[in-house]
């Protein structure tokens, strides 16, 4: 695990940025892992930017989702399908066959979660996965438990999840119950891994994640055993390190 410290999360976002542009260049038709919330958005915001210099193109570049809400249709503001659209997708030159993010409105969601590794694996599984880690620790919707999960699957939100997305929705019942997200053997199948966190909220996880033991408590330590994670922090996110 290689640990970077930076001033803020805009010059987290431009670092980040690079080795997903890096990616982009070796192997143009890369899988990415993507993520969601505000911790992410320097980086697609640098990526944005490298797109229209010309730097890098996403025509041939495939893309999944770490989670999504159930309960919320795909064009609901706060979705995450179309916040990758909002934020990022809209802005390049990726096709949009290429976007995958799981379904909330499958039919049947058991089956779309087994469906959705499968996808995966079928594309050579993911070149590059960005993370970021909730204040209990969570990465993706995997929260803290007794034991680590492996593949897609559903899972019930916890209280303090519900109050930490709050601020995305007009008022807390608003915020859904439940989400599909990858699970914590999926995510470490990505061949490398981002983790970025930023502000003091997250200091108390990430001291757990990096200093403590490998524990389903902080779903994040697992990190700890892959061999190929790069964690960017603001000064802020490290303090207790």
């Amino acid at each position: 695990m290689r640990v970077h410290i930076y001033k803020d999360g805009a010059r987290i976002g431009k670092a980040a940025a690079s080795l997903f542009a890096a990616e982009i260049i070796k192997n143009p038709g890369c899988v990415l892992g993507m993520a969601t919330g505000s911790t992410p958005l320097p980086t697609y915001e640098s990526l944005v930017e490298l797109y229209n210099q010309g730097v890098i193109d996403f025509s041939r570049v495939r893309t999944f989702n770490l989670d999504e809400y159930v309960g919320i249709s795909r064009s609901h503001e706060q979705s995450y399908y179309r916040f990758m659209f909002d934020n990022l997708f809209s802005k390049i030159n990726i096709k949009p066959e290429n976007v995958k993010v799981p379904n909330p409105a499958s039919p049947n969601l058991h089956d779309d979660c087994v469906s959705y590794d499968t996808s995966i694996d079928a594309s050579g599984g993911i070149d590059l996965q960005i993370l970021g880690i909730g204040n209990n620790g969570h990465i993706a919707f995997n929260e803290p438990g007794c034991v680590f999960s492996f593949g897609t699957h559903i899972v019930d939100l916890t209280e303090s999840t519900i109050e930490a997305n709050k601020r995305f929705f007009d008022s807390i019942d608003d915020v859904p119950r439940k989400a599909i997200t990858m699970g914590i053997g999926s995510i470490m199948k990505a061949r490398e891994i981002i983790m970025i966190a930023t502000g003091r909220v997250k200091a108390e996880a990430v001291k757990a994640m990096i200093n403590g033991k490998v524990d389903p408590q902080c779903p994040a330590s697992v990190l700890q055993l892959h061999p190929a994670v790069t964690v960017f922090l603001d000064e802020e996110a490290a303090s207790l390190l």
